[in-house]
């Protein structure tokens, strides 16, 4: 009996905050006027934050306060079910205490409402000795069909070009690849006595893959030397493809 009485607390807390977590990132994704390539990813990370707090909420103050008055209703009110889910959802106003905003002890009364539902939903269920599988498997097949829908619908990423290669590469702050050009070029000038050329180069090995080049000359009367490091780059990120090749430059080069 106290297994069955767990689980049903258990599941209308796992229905309830799926619902709510779900309905609060579609919101945000209406809300949002810009571009949101990866609409799927993105929806379930949201959706991830969501139920975290929610959940949380209702696991530890909403399972507390609804066994609390479901032992009241047996002693004094057992055939008002209705009376159960509005004491509860007066209760759920306590969420606009703990976020200080009137909106949010609205959304508290709701989602506690929506608990008592389920949760006499499933009392009446478990009496009747009927599964209560499909108010787990019903909310996870509905986030993998939004997350689905969200992303087949998504616009496409742009080319990840190389100029967004190099961007990338030299969007670092605080190492040598600070004193090179930011884009496909040169710089020319002295530094001491030595006459230094910087290049910065960049060439695409793959399909948006492309391997971006620091390239260091300097001269001075006879003596000369070039040292080079290189990164290999994609949408994803960037990785160091070799790391200063050929001579070290005579005069500071900082990592």
């Amino acid at each position: 009996m106290k297994t069955r009485f767990l689980l049903r607390k258990l599941a209308a807390t796992f229905v309830t905050t799926m619902f709510l977590s779900m309905l609060f990132a579609f919101l945000y994704f209406s809300n949002e006027n810009e571009i949101i390539y990866n609409r799927g990813n993105n929806f379930i990370g949201w959706f991830v934050v969501y139920a975290i707090y929610i959940g949380l909420i209702i696991l530890i103050y909403g399972n507390i306060v609804s066994i609390i008055i479901e032992y009241f209703q047996r002693r004094w009110f057992q055939q008002y079910d209705w009376l159960y889910v509005l004491i509860l959802g007066l209760f759920g106003l306590a969420n606009g205490i703990l976020f200080q905003a009137a909106i949010a002890a609205l959304y508290g009364m709701a989602a506690a409402i929506l608990y008592g539902i389920v949760d006499k939903w499933l009392y009446k269920r478990s009496i009747k000795n009927k599964s209560i599988k499909p108010f787990f498997i019903i909310p996870i097949a509905s986030i993998l069909l939004c997350w689905g829908y969200l992303q087949l619908t998504s616009p496409p990423l742009p080319r990840f070009t190389i100029e967004d290669a190099v961007d990338y590469a030299t969007s670092g702050e605080g190492s040598i690849i600070d004193e090179f050009p930011n884009n496909i070029g040169k710089w020319e000038g002295a530094i001491g006595d030595y006459q230094v050329i910087r290049e910065t180069s960049a060439e695409e090995i793959g399909k948006e893959i492309y391997i971006v080049t620091f390239t260091e000359n300097w001269k001075k009367e006879n003596e000369k030397g070039t040292c080079t490091l290189a990164y290999k780059v994609d949408r994803q990120g960037l990785t160091l493809y070799y790391n200063k090749q050929g001579n070290i430059p005579p005069y500071d080069w900082v990592d």
